[in-house]
């Protein structure tokens, strides 16, 4: 698998701390390599759009669906609760 991103994605990453964007990247290395890694905490978002929700740490999450053999990255936000 590979990832894309889309450019909302790049620019709202960015605009996280240094630190929120090396733990992404540490994520992302999981999603990439072992996709059932537990600190991911993978689950369907939108399920009629095939939205997947992946975990950055308690307080961010990013949101990507998979296509043929690529994860697009749509989002990364502020996890609401």
């Amino acid at each position: 698998m590979k990832p894309i991103f889309l450019p909302g994605f790049i620019a709202s990453l960015e605009s996280f701390p240094q630190q929120i964007q090396r733990k992404f990247e540490k994520q992302l290395r999981y999603l990439l390599g072992n996709p059932r890694h537990p600190s991911l905490d993978l689950k369907k978002y939108d399920e009629a759009r095939g939205i997947w929700q992946g975990r950055v740490d308690i307080h961010v999450r990013f949101y990507f669906f998979i296509e043929n053999n690529t994860y697009i990255l749509l989002k990364i936000k502020k996890h609401p609760k």
